[in-house]
């Protein structure tokens, strides 16, 4: 189990009070995200710790030390232990609770703000269950208003988020007036949802109940408005600042705090800080920088120099080597200048502060990204692995091939964004996946059978490594799945228990004469042998040719099995023989497994001793 699930809901208390519920929790309680507590009078579970008091003072000494908290516990008992303890949802930590049984984990509290929804979603990957999401937003397949921001990581402005939110409940017309920042959540909104988008000729025509504005401009909501307002700032202002030497934070903290304020813009939209490198170690920059959670970039003077700015200056030329350190730098960073330099000087603070203010066209999101290449088996819920299931649900975008994103349909979740594209566009899929990842987003990249067996593993490595890739950022984490060979064997026996290997029949990726030979010599060296991509509408000699060759080498007898579908709705299974594998249609849904000499055909199951020499009858335990 992977702790990544659960950073994002950290430190998680899991609770406990009977032998069942900790059991029910023994999976979980393995990551170290979570810790996992019991009555004094239970014996220890691996890393759990006790507690001696009562539950209910238990809980008020460790309220505020964690960010969610899971219970095993009667839904009513839990709601009477935290009822003394809620403040408000914007501060309340996300409470979760699953049945003593295991089949359900219900989001009980703070399931936007406090991500209960989707960390209830994440536990009932992990051991099994389903999810209980009673939210107007779930049910409506919308994503949550008050929260979906933080995917691209905008930050939350003033309004009323509560009447903005019933707007939604009562599916009410939503105005969204969107001047920066990502509209792929647009792209992605279910038929017949209730978001207007932009001005229309009269605002009568629309008679909108709430309005969302989505900006880097601060607006000043009347407390009496017509109907709620909302905000949420992208991060798309870039601060450029040049200053003397030892400047206080204090003065380039007003100077940036009073630009904004001049010009109406939000320093909740505020992505980071860009100077002249000289500048790379300033404390008064870093001390900003690292108060308010900013990124710093510095560019050499030969860089600044090459930019056309409103106001050069050759004072500062001659000073540092470029005409312009604010402006310049806000461009590089932000391309889009929206405030030429501003000075500032205090007789209050040392120093003096040139500020200037660019919009860049992509929001920065500041948290590194994460590429999860995810195998979902035949596409069957049951034959993906829990850890598999939680990384599609926990992750912002989903891309894939068309077929294998429908079978996947009931693990997306509400928000999501999701990306299904034609069979043939392999290379476009792992180029999009990692453009997204290194943006700051997490995206699963879904692939049937087993992601690294012919599959968009190795596919998007080739392509993070013709980029330069440093190996760390983004992340990439592999999820196996359940391979085509192994499920059409497990339909038709056990024919891979002597040596095998695979073969794809497809030449766009490998020319036929590589493929010819890899199949004598598969056929010669007595493999069992697994074909993918036998045969599509305008590629059907390839099959023939492969049964020509192992007809060289095996007896026409020899046992083949068909599978199209495996564990599909459509399932077809047909055991044949080498001599009459062409009678049976095939196609690119279909693996063939064609029998080493030994294997054979009894009971209508394919067996493949597990060896040679009289040894079919005895366990090889080496």
């Amino acid at each position: 189990m992977d702790s990544s699930y659960f950073n994002q809901f950290a430190p998680i208390a899991a609770i406990a009070t009977q032998p069942q519920a900790a059991q029910v929790f023994a999976s979980l309680a393995q990551n170290p995200e979570i810790q996992l507590w019991l009555p004094a009078s239970m014996e220890q579970q691996g890393s759990s710790r006790h507690y001696d008091n009562s539950l209910r003072e238990h809980l008020g000494s460790i309220w505020k030390e964690n960010q969610s908290f899971v219970f095993c516990l009667a839904a009513g008992a839990v709601v009477r232990l935290i009822a003394p303890l809620l403040e408000n949802k914007a501060e309340d930590p996300a409470v979760v609770i699953v049945d003593p049984k295991g089949d359900y984990v219900v989001s009980l509290c703070s399931g936007h703000q406090g991500k209960a929804d989707l960390l209830a979603q994440v536990i009932a990957s992990q051991i099994g269950a389903t999810p209980i999401i009673t939210g107007a937003s779930q049910s409506l397949s919308l994503p949550a208003i008050d929260t979906f921001g933080f995917t691209y990581g905008w930050r939350k402005g003033e309004g009323n988020w509560t009447g903005a939110m019933a707007a939604v409940a009562k599916q009410e017309v939503i105005q969204v007036i969107q001047e920066a920042g990502s509209t792929l959540w647009q792209e992605h909104l279910p038929p017949g949802h209730s978001f207007y988008f932009g001005f229309p000729d009269s605002q009568a025509e629309i008679n909108p109940q709430a309005r969302i504005w989505i900006s880097p401009t601060k607006r000043k909501i009347a407390p009496k408005s017509d109907f709620p307002k909302v905000q949420w700032h992208p991060r798309v202002l870039w601060i450029g600042i040049g200053c003397e030497r030892n400047t206080s934070r204090e003065l380039i903290e007003t100077a940036i705090d009073e630009t904004c304020k001049t010009y109406h813009l939000a320093t909740e939209a505020i992505a980071g800080i860009a100077s002249i490198d000289l500048k790379a170690d300033e404390a008064g920059i870093i001390e900003v920088s690292q108060r308010r959670n900013l990124a710093f970039k510095t560019f050499t003077a030969e860089q600044l120099n090459q930019v056309d700015v409103p106001t050069p200056s050759e004072v500062v030329k001659q000073e540092v080597g470029t005409s312009s350190v604010a402006e310049a730098a806000a461009i590089l960073a932000g391309e889009n200048l929206l405030v030429s330099k501003q000075i500032f000087k205090s007789g209050n603070h040392l120093g003096a502060v040139t500020v200037a203010i660019a919009q860049a066209d992509t929001e920065y999101i500041e948290r590194a990204g994460k590429l999860y290449l995810v195998g979902i088996g035949p596409g069957n819920l049951d034959q993906i692995t829990p850890s598999a299931q939680t990384a599609i649900t926990e992750a912002d975008v989903v891309i894939g091939y068309s077929l294998y994103i429908n079978l996947i349909e009931s693990l997306k979740r509400p928000g999501q964004i999701v990306e299904p594209s034609p069979i043939t566009q392999e290379q476009q899929r792992a180029i999009r996946a990692i453009e997204l990842a290194q943006w700051g987003l997490t995206v699963a990249v879904v692939s049937s059978g087993d992601c690294g067996i012919y599959g968009m593993a190795g596919l998007v490595l080739e392509e993070l490594q013709a980029a330069g890739w440093n190996g760390k950022i983004p992340q990439v984490q592999i999820f196996p799945g359940i391979s085509a060979l192994q499920s059409a064997a497990s339909r038709v026996g056990a024919p891979l228990m002597h040596d095998f290997c695979a073969v794809s029949l497809s030449d766009l990726l490998t020319p036929w004469e590589m493929i010819r030979q890899r199949l004598a010599a598969a056929a010669s060296g007595d493999f069992i042998t697994a074909l993918y991509n036998p045969r599509s509408q305008t590629r059907t000699q390839q099959i023939i040719a492969a049964k020509e060759i192992f007809a060289q080498y095996r007896s026409p007898d020899t046992p083949v099995a068909i599978v199209r579908g495996a564990y599909r709705e459509n399932e077809q299974v047909t055991l044949t023989t080498l001599e009459k594998m062409l009678d049976h249609p095939i196609d690119m849904l279909t693996t063939v497994i064609i029998g080493n000499t030994s294997t054979r055909n009894y009971a209508n199951w394919m067996i493949t001793p597990r060896g040679y020499l009289g040894f079919s009858q005895t366990e090889d335990r080496s």
